[in-house]
Order: structure tokens, then C-alpha cells, then sequence
């Protein structure tokens, strides 16, 4: 899978974890920063990864900060994108089969290395689901557009 990953500063020393686990696990991985833990802002790193996401170059976008949320806003504010804010291994399965999440947002304050990997692996390991689930991703689209 190809994965465009970002984070701030709060979710800095989680990504530079995570790029060689995903590496090793036979992702692609383009990592659209930040570079260090001196304070940043998070629409700088989200933005530009969830397009990444939104224009077909990567499958899947992984999100870090420290809560979650600030990722999670930014990156829904691109179009086609379906963020979700995860906390534990129910939320990442239901993200991608319920919701057809493509992008995946933690809050690396809140939860630990292991925690991360795992929610990942399953995150990325669920396919999104069809009949009632993709009805309401489809009215999400729809919205979008203007329909």
C-alpha cells in the first residue's frame, strides 16, 4: 500500500517510529513531515497529506498529533476524504468497514507505541464494507459535490 503519513510536533517521535514498521510490513511510505518537536501547525502537514490521499497518489493517509483532533478537522476539510479519529482496535476496524475511512488520525498523547502499531496493522488490514456502508459513504459524496 502506498501511505502518505504526517504528524506536528506532539505526534513527531510516534511517526518516527512507525515509518520503519510500515516499511518492513511491505508499505510504501512518503512521509510529508514535520521534521522535529519544536511547536508547528498541523494544517501545514495534514492539508498537503490528505491531497495526497484525495488525488489517487497515495491509498491511505496516517495522521499523528497529540489529541487526534487538529489532524482529523484539517484533513477532513479536503474533499473526497474520510478521516477518523481512532482510539483503540474497534474504532479502526469501523473506520474503514463502516465509514471507508482513507485516512487515519491518532492522538499519539493518548496511546502507546504498541497501541499505534496495532491499530494500524488493523486499520489497515480491514476492507472497507459494501451494501449499507457504502449507501452512506456514496450520500457523504453526493454532499460533496453539491447534490
Amino acid at each position: 500500500m502506498n501511505i502518505a503519513i504526517a504528524c506536528d510536533h506532539r505526534g513527531y517521535d510516534a511517526k518516527r517510529k512507525l515509518i520503519p514498521v510500515l516499511k518492513r510490513l511491505g508499505h510504501e511510505v512518503q512521509d510529508f513531515g514535520c521534521e522535529g518537536t519544536a511547536a508547528v501547525d498541523y494544517p501545514d502537514y495534514a492539508i498537503p497529506a490528505a491531497k495526497a490521499v484525495a488525488c489517487g497518489t497515495h491509498e491511505i493517509g496516517i495522521l499523528l498529533d497529540g489529541s487526534g483532533i487538529g489532524m482529523s478537522v484539517a484533513a477532513n476539510k479536503v474533499a473526497d476524504i474520510r478521516a477518523g479519529l481512532v482510539h483503540d482496535e474497534i474504532t479502526a476496524h469501523r473506520a474503514r468497514e463502516h465509514n471507508h475511512c482513507n485516512v487515519l488520525c491518532l492522538g499519539t498523547d493518548l496511546l502507546s507505541e504498541d497501541q499505534i502499531r496495532h491499530i494500524v496493522e488493523i486499520f489497515l488490514s480491514t476492507p472497507c464494507g459494501e451494501g449499507r456502508h457504502s449507501r452512506r459513504v456514496e450520500k457523504l459524496r453526493e454532499f460533496e459535490r453539491g447534490k
